[in-house]
């Protein structure tokens, strides 16, 4: 099977598009055109992918992108028995012809609830394109194939789709918390807790310990984060790759998730929180329903209300004191994420999948 994937949104490096869903695919045997933007992310392609370059769409500089999406998804669609794609946008990209082969979506987000938070988005448009965005939906499912992040995304569409959720690699042993490092992974933004992590790493420091991100920040916060960096009231590494971001996250004290109260988040499984689980370490998250729901039901960090940095604070100081603490915390959550959080089961899953798509005849709303 020749799998086209595309993303001009996401890093060409993303976890789930890359080190998960792109090697399970390499793992099984299958062949992979990835059209995403190696050049504008500074990235080199695996050898193992046919690479095709493409802008990244970023903010409100995206027609570019997507017209070189568009042309790139015609040059190549001919060649593959399945295209998968990563971004809302895409849709609109899709060549018309009927050489195009089964289309599969991947469901990243609650796109409508996403806009709310997009601060490049002029705030009047911003619930006025939620309609836009739900009728857009309605159109995929008819004429494409979906794949959803999570089960809670059911409920947007009228029929039940297969769910690939965002699970991760799971070592069989981890290294036991530190004391003096705590760490966030994921993109960075207002909505996402810049705000109170620069102000928890500055209440931190004072008591000699280290808060460092890791992630792509929006424009926003870019200059906020790069001023706290430089003034050494954290450490903030910009991207990395998954493999060496979560080597960064084992063995330090707790795992950051300080999310709003945002519509996106209310019923999505935060990735960062099952990859400190795997990595063996506690969890300090805000009260999001699901995040919290895991790390209580798992007793395996500690769920701190909104905005509210001294009770974070107050945790991570908790973890630091308390050896024990820390490492029965850690240890529930690493056997937690072995048990229910494993990508290599979800692999197969995602594979079979796809190939059965693959091996499908389109339906005829796709030929038109």
């Amino acid at each position: 099977m020749r799998v086209l994937v595309c993303t001009v949104v996401h890093h060409p490096e993303d976890a789930r598009i890359l080190h998960r869903q792109i090697r399970a695919l390499l793992d099984a045997g299958h062949e992979v055109v990835y059209a995403a933007p190696f050049t504008d992310c500074r990235v080199t392609p695996w050898s193992e992918v046919t690479p095709v370059d493409l802008p990244r769409s970023a903010d409100r500089r995206r027609a570019r992108a997507l017209r070189a999406a568009r042309r790139a998804l015609n040059r190549h669609a001919g060649d593959a028995d399945l295209m998968l794609l990563h971004d809302p946008e895409l849709l609109l990209t899709l060549p018309l012809t009927r050489r195009l082969p089964p289309v599969a979506w991947d469901v990243h987000e609650d796109t409508a609830a996403a806009l709310v938070t997009k601060d490049w988005i002029p705030r009047p448009l911003r619930r006025a394109l939620g309609p836009l965005v739900r009728a857009a939906e309605a159109l995929a499912e008819r004429r494409l194939h979906l794949l959803l992040a999570e089960e809670g995304y059911q409920e947007r569409f009228r029929r039940p789709h297969p769910v690939v959720p965002n699970s991760t690699y799971v070592p069989d042993q981890v290294s036991p918390p530190g004391e003096t490092r705590v760490v966030y992974v994921g993109q960075l933004s207002r909505v996402r807790g810049v705000h109170e992590m620069i102000d928890l790493a500055g209440k931190l420091r004072e008591r000699d310990l280290v808060v460092e991100l890791v992630g792509t920040a929006d424009p926003e916060t870019r200059g906020l984060l790069g001023r706290a960096n430089l003034g050494g009231v954290l450490r903030w590494h910009g991207f990395v790759p998954n493999d060496q971001a979560m080597r960064l996250v084992e063995g330090s004290l707790a795992g950051l998730s300080l999310l709003h109260d945002a519509a996106n988040y209310r019923h999505s499984q935060p990735t960062k929180i099952i990859e400190y689980m795997a990595r063996g370490i506690p969890i300090v998250t805000t009260p999001n329903p699901v995040a919290a729901g895991i790390v209580l039901a798992r007793e395996c960090g500690f769920v701190v209300p909104f905005g509210d940095t001294d009770a974070a604070a107050e945790a991570i100081l908790r973890l630091r004191d308390d050896p024990a603490l820390r490492t029965e915390m850690g240890g529930r959550g690493h056997r937690a994420a072995q048990e229910l959080f494993s990508w290599p089961h979800d692999a197969v899953t995602f594979v079979k999948q796809l190939e059965e798509w693959a091996n499908t005849p389109r339906p005829a709303s796709q030929s038109r």
